[in-house]
């Protein structure tokens, strides 16, 4: 049980790295572009986001649970 605690805690602070590293990199390449898309976010209403949010969370999740299974 402590090793597929172990290995489930590598995968989320890899996933964790890399999205730190690909938001890093967005905001270095493009903040213009970045502050426009934020301003453009406000107006998304809350319920689409939770959705989108929501849908990225399994998604993320099935491709941890495949990476570990298979």
């Amino acid at each position: 049980m402590g090793a597929q605690l172990g290995l489930w805690l590598s995968f989320a602070l890899i996933g964790f790295g890399l999205i730190l590293i690909v938001e890093g990199l967005v905001y270095a390449i493009a903040p213009e572009a970045m502050k426009k898309l934020l301003l453009r976010l406000v107006e998304v209403p809350a319920s689409a986001l939770r959705t989108g949010g929501l849908i990225a969370a399994v998604v993320g999740f099935a491709l941890l649970w495949a990476v570990k299974t298979f």
